[in-house]
């Protein structure tokens, strides 16, 4: 059965720190690459970063440059984004996504990915 679930959301203060995990199962998950999108509300959805299927390769929202780290643990079927320094235009629903044969041309638009988690609330309020 094939799941996409995000995980380590919650209510930060601005500064603070938060890690959220996507774990996935049922697909070759080390043959994907993984991307964090986020949407606020009223708003469209936006990626925040990608990892390629092996991690050799990242890239990140010019919003987000510099603050936060992806990474992925295939042998643990897991994707992280590490995010520091969260201001409240950080708040939203962010959510996980794969795509198998990613165009980093494109990877922020959320039409190329495959497979979807259900999202986890960041809230980053004081």
């Amino acid at each position: 059965q094939l799941q996409v679930v995000e995980s380590g959301g919650g209510l930060v203060q601005p500064g603070g720190s938060l890690r959220l995990s996507c774990a996935a199962s049922g697909f070759a998950f080390s043959a994907y690459a993984i991307a964090w999108f986020r949407q606020a509300p009223g708003k469209e959805r936006e990626g925040v970063s990608c990892i390629s299927s092996s991690g050799a390769t990242t890239t990140y929202a010019d919003s987000v440059k510099g603050r936060f780290t992806i990474s992925r643990d295939n042998a643990k079927n897991t994707v992280y984004l590490q995010m520091n320094s969260l201001k409240p235009e950080d708040t939203g629903v962010y959510y996980c996504a794969a795509v198998r044969g990613i165009v980093w041309g494109s990877w922020s638009s959320s039409a190329k990915y495959d497979y979807w988690g259900q999202g986890t609330q960041v809230t980053v309020s004081s």
